[in-house]
C-alpha cells in the first residue's frame, strides 16, 4: 500500500475543494445570469485562494472533517462544468446518464460494503499493489480510446486526469476508488438520475393528458 505525500495530499485537497465550491456557486445561478469567462475565472481563483488558507481559516478544513477530499473525477467534472463559458456544448451534459448510472450503482455497492451490509472488501482492494494499478491502466486506455473517437470526450479527459494523479502521485488517498468516487459525486449521479426520471414522468403524463383531450368529442 502506497500513500501520497502528506503535504501534496493537503494541497490537492484544498485546491479540489476550491474547484468544487466554485462549481456549486456557479450552479446556483439562474440560467439567465450565467457568469462570463472572466467572472468564472476570477471566482475559481478566489475560491482556490480561500481554500488554501492555513488551518482552520480554510473552509476546506471544516468540509474535510466530514467529507475528506474530493475525488479526482469530481474535481475534473467540476472543471468541465466551469468551462461552460468557453465550451458551451461540451459542458452542457456534464453527467451523462450512462456515467450517472455507473457511479450510482458502483457507489451504492461500495458504500454498502463499507458499512458492512455486504461483504466484498472492495474498498481495501483499491489499495492493492497490483490489481488496482492494472485496473487503473485499463481504464486509462479506455478513456484514451474514447477521447480519440470523440465519445464522452470531456468526461474521458476528467477520468484520465484523475487516474493519472492516482497512478503518479497516489492522490487523493492512495486508494483507487477514492480517485474515482466520493459521496458528493455519488449524490450528484443519484440526483441526476432522479431528476431525469421525474422529468420523463412529467412528459409522459403531459402526453397522456393531451391524448385524452384530443379524443374527447
Amino acid at each position: 500500500m502506497t500513500l501520497p505525500d502528506l503535504l501534496l495530499q493537503n494541497t490537492y485537497g484544498k485546491v479540489a475543494w476550491g474547484i468544487v465550491l466554485a462549481t456549486l456557486l456557479v450552479s446556483l445561478l439562474p440560467a439567465s445570469r450565467q457568469l462570463s469567462r472572466r467572472a468564472t475565472a476570477l471566482l475559481l481563483g478566489f475560491m482556490i485562494v480561500v481554500t488554501l488558507l492555513p488551518g482552520k481559516l480554510s473552509p476546506a478544513y471544516w468540509i474535510a472533517l466530514a467529507l475528506q477530499w474530493p475525488s479526482g473525477l469530481l474535481a475534473g467534472l467540476c472543471l468541465v462544468r466551469l468551462a461552460r463559458p468557453w465550451r458551451p456544448a461540451a459542458a452542457a451534459g456534464v453527467m451523462p446518464v450512462a456515467l450517472a448510472c455507473t457511479i450510482a450503482l458502483f457507489g451504492t455497492v461500495l458504500y454498502l460494503d463499507a458499512l458492512g451490509l455486504i461483504s466484498l472488501s472492495l474498498y481495501f482492494w483499491g489499495f492493492g499493489p497490483r490489481g488496482a494499478p492494472l485496473f487503473a491502466l485499463a481504464v486509462m486506455v479506455l478513456c484514451a480510446a474514447w477521447i480519440v473517437q470523440g465519445r464522452w470526450r470531456p468526461q474521458a479527459f476528467a477520468a484520465l486526469a484523475a487516474l493519472t494523479l492516482f497512478t503518479l502521485l497516489r492522490l487523493p488517498t492512495g486508494n483507487l476508488w477514492d480517485a474515482l468516487l466520493d459521496p458528493m459525486l455519488w449524490l450528484w449521479a443519484v440526483l441526476t438520475l432522479a431528476i431525469r426520471a421525474w422529468r420523463k414522468r412529467e412528459r409522459n403524463s403531459a402526453t397522456n393528458n393531451q391524448g385524452v383531450v384530443s379524443v374527447k368529442p
